[in-house]
């Protein structure tokens, strides 16, 4: 049991990436809260932990609204009386435009994917400092580290905002046992909020330049988020570990 005795707090968790780490996470001995906008979808994750003999509850959350975090953390503390992991899925894609440069669109991607992100690591961080530690995964993208065609400038700066962000976390934070690391996924199956990345077409084309010839699997970025929110990465902070098949290597 790798996160035995442990609390984590996914957001995003009600579908796709999210999803099979909150089911991994408690397989591995975790208590989990399942944060989403997506109630049903959400409750159903956790309804299908406890069926398998895991601990869980489902909160509402919306990650661009500050007060929206700060109920989930206390809800959290109040339940299990700590915060070990926060994992920070909640995302939206740039890709389901024809605009690349909407400037709608630039901030409601900016809001939940950079400002999302910052406002779970401002208050999990909160949390796990009277409790001597803890590990913070957040999602960034390949789209993080280099610029793509046919997605909204946002998608890539907000993943981008993201690294730098972990980045400067982990330097304030080391001296407080805050662990905290980047995940940077490559062509996954598409996200409800995909428009062009889901076209089999584009994903063909996007395939040619990954070297293992395949898009990746849920549980392939739930398993490396796992490594980095157990104790076997006591010493890997502000690290970033890419789950994408090769394509950062070309």
């Amino acid at each position: 049991m790798r996160l035995a005795g442990k609390v984590a707090l996914i957001s995003g968790a009600a579908s796709g990436m999210g999803r099979a780490t909150a089911k991994l996470f408690a397989e591995q001995g975790a208590r989990v809260a399942v944060a989403d906008m997506l109630a049903a979808e959400g409750n159903q994750v956790v309804a299908e932990i406890k069926a398998a003999g895991g601990e869980a509850m489902f909160l509402g959350l919306d990650v661009a609204e500050e007060d929206q975090w700060e109920a989930a953390v206390a809800a959290v503390l109040g339940a299990w009386g700590k915060l070990d992991v926060l994992v920070n899925y909640a995302g939206i894609s740039g890709s389901a435009t024809n605009n690349l440069y909407d400037t709608a669109l630039w901030d409601r991607i900016m809001a939940v994917n950079a400002r999302g992100t910052f406002l779970g690591v401002k208050h999990a961080v909160a949390a796990m400092r009277p409790n001597g530690g803890g590990s913070i995964v957040n999602i960034s993208s390949i789209s993080g580290n280099v610029g793509q065609n046919g997605i909204h400038c946002a998608y890539n700066a907000s993943k981008a905002a993201v690294r730098l962000l972990t980045k400067a976390v982990a330097t304030q934070e080391g001296r407080s046992n805050i662990r905290v690391n980047t995940v940077h996924p490559g062509l996954l199956p598409p996200m409800r909020t995909s428009g062009m990345t889901a076209d089999p077409v584009a994903r063909a084309k996007m395939l040619k330049h990954v070297p293992l010839g395949r898009d990746g699997r849920v549980e392939e970025v739930a398993n490396a988020v796992l490594f980095l929110a157990s104790d076997e990465a006591s010493y890997m902070t502000g690290s970033e570990v890419h789950v994408d098949g090769g394509y950062l290597a070309n």
